[in-house]
Order: structure tokens, then C-alpha cells, then sequence
């Protein structure tokens, strides 16, 4: 049973996927991630993206009625197909990744896009940096982010050999509120502030002053980098520093898969209700956490969002 939507819609821009295991398919996508569990929280959502006529968009448009996400964001393509990540297997456990090209949400639309983004009115629009590998949706995106003034969430979640430098540095200064991980954050020291530097103490000084720096470079308002189990912390433009350590009572690990969508969502889902930064950053970790406890991103039943709700709710 869903719960009552609350006012200031997140749009959420990016692609739809299914991660193909051969005997099964999974849907995901880092952007539908978030809408998906925006949702299920009861925040109002905005999912844009593009699907393939086919089997797999069948399945796509079946999770934006499962969630209630309204369909003026689902676009459908003709000719390309749903997109898909093909997952091998192998003997030692692990598995080997092939984000396939030329997919359906590579080519959203930008007048249908513009359209929905115009009578959702989203005080919040999320954006990542695979949706940008191709150039239709990449123009896509910049018309929506020069047309808004929501804003603008930028979940880095750069993917080896799909983004380029370029991309990541539009994105940036196209962005107000940066989301990155560890690894993420070297590659933006590396390539914007000239050092390398370990990130096993967030609170020291030279970190801080190359999170500052990029602050500046960019003008964002802030910087949020994940930790894994060690938490997260914040870096605002007026200096300021929020830390926040794991839950101390750590669910049974399944997978971190779609650990940092679960900890993106509640962060915007805070930003929507006004709750404080320290309670914000506290809630996303411990929805991350408790994400890393069921098997993929989103879980396949409703009442898994019961608790969160209940307790986070005025």
C-alpha cells in the first residue's frame, strides 16, 4: 500500500535498465533507483527516461505503476531497445559487467521531457553522467537544466569507459549539490586540484581545503561523499562540515548493490521535508545500510519502506 504523497516533486532524469543475468533479468538504473524508493517514501517523483517497445519496457512500465510514478516521464522508443547491462558470471563468484551501447535511454526526447518537467514544476532534478554518453539525451539534459531553476542533484556514479572527463566537468558546473564516492573524489582531486590524497581522515586539513576547492571551482553548495561502512560526510560552501558515522547496528550484509541510491533518495527526501542536515545525512546512511541487508536495489515488497515511514514521519 502506498503512502500519501508529500508536495515538492524530485525529477529524476537518466536511464532505466535491466541487468541480465541470462536466467534472470533484474531492473535497475542508478536514476531509477532513486525514483523508485523517492516513491515508495511517499515523495512525489518525476522519473524521465526512455524505454524500448519490447519485453524489457514492459517490465519497466509495470515498476512506474508498482510505484506509482506518474507516465508523463516514460518515453517509448520504436527502434532501440530497453536498456540492458549483460552480467557473466564467473567460477571464483564474481561477475563481469557490459553496459551494451545505443540504448533506448541514451535517446530521450527532449519536447516530451520539457513537457513533463513543465507540469511537475520539480523543486529537486536529479541527474547522473551515464545518461550523457550520447548525445540526444545529453542535449536532452542540458535544455531541462538551463530551462529549471529547481535544484540541480548530481550523483556522479561514473562508470569505467562511459564517461568522459568532459562530461564530468560540464556536469559539475551544471550541478548545486554533488553526491561522489571515495573513489570518485580522487579522480575530482586528481583532475581539479592537482593532489592525491588519502581519504582515511575526511577531517583533516588538507582534505578539507581540496573539498572547499572544489566547492569554489564549481559553485556548488555542497559536497557529499559516501564512506561505505565508515558513513558519510557534507561540505558546504559556508564551510561547513557534517559527519556521519554508520548505524551502529549494522544489518546482515546480502549486497551493496544500490547503496548509494538508497542514501541519494533519503538525502532528497530530507531536503523535501526541510528535516535537519545532521538528521538527513543520518536517515540516508542508515536506509543505505539497511538496503546492503536485501538482495539488488530496490526491495520487492512494499512493506520493507513501513519502518522508515513510520518513524520518520511528523
Amino acid at each position: 500500500m502506498m503512502t500519501q504523497r508529500v508536495n515538492g516533486t524530485v525529477a529524476v532524469f537518466g536511464e532505466a535498465l535491466v541487468d541480465d543475468f541470462g536466467d534472470r533479468q533484474v531492473i535497475g538504473g542508478a536514476p531509477f533507483n532513486v525514483a523508485r524508493h523517492l516513491a515508495a517514501l511517499g515523495q512525489d517523483a518525476l522519473m524521465l527516461t526512455r524505454v524500448g517497445l519490447d519485453e524489457n519496457g514492459a517490465r519497466m512500465r509495470a515498476e512506474f505503476e508498482r510505484f506509482g510514478l506518474p507516465m508523463a516521464g516514460l518515453q517509448v522508443d520504436a527502434a532501440l531497445p530497453t536498456g540492458r547491462v549483460r552480467v557473466e558470471r564467473h567460477g571464483d563468484g564474481g561477475h563481469r559487467f557490459t553496459i551494451l551501447p545505443h540504448q533506448a535511454y541514451d535517446a530521450i526526447e527532449a519536447e516530451p521531457a520539457m513537457a513533463a518537467m513543465t507540469a511537475a514544476a520539480p523543486a529537486t532534478l536529479y541527474f547522473g553522467t551515464l545518461a550523457q554518453r550520447e548525445p540526444a539525451s545529453r542535449d536532452t539534459l542540458a535544455r531541462l537544466l538551463a530551462a529549471t531553476d529547481a535544484c540541480r542533484y548530481l550523483d556522479l556514479n561514473v562508470r569505467e569507459g562511459q564517461v568522459t572527463e568532459r562530461c564530468v566537468f560540464a556536469s559539475l558546473h551544471a550541478a548545486d549539490i554533488v553526491k561522489v564516492n571515495e573513489e570518485e573524489l580522487q579522480d575530482l582531486f586528481g583532475w581539479y586540484t592537482h593532489m592525491r590524497l588519502p581519504t582515511d581522515d575526511m577531517a583533516c586539513a588538507d582534505v578539507r581545503h581540496a573539498c572547499a576547492t572544489l566547492l569554489r571551482v564549481f559553485n556548488l553548495t555542497g559536497l557529499i561523499v559516501t564512506l561505505g561502512p565508515r558513513g558519510a560526510v557534507y561540505f558546504g560552501a559556508d564551510g561547513a562540515y557534517h559527519a556521519t558515522p554508520a548505524p551502529s547496528a549494522p544489518v546482515q550484509l546480502a549486497d551493496t548493490v544500490g547503496a548509494g541510491d538508497a542514501f541519494s533518495a533519503v538525502f532528497l527526501l530530507g531536503r523535501a521535508r526541510g528535516w535537519a542536515l545532521d538528521a538527513t545525512l543520518a536517515r540516508a546512511n542508515e536506509f543505505a545500510g539497511a538496503v546492503c541487508g536485501i538482495v539488488g536495489a530496490v526491495p520487492d515488497d512494499h512493506a520493507f519502506y513501513r519502518p522508515f515511514i513510520d518513524r520518520w514521519e511528523p
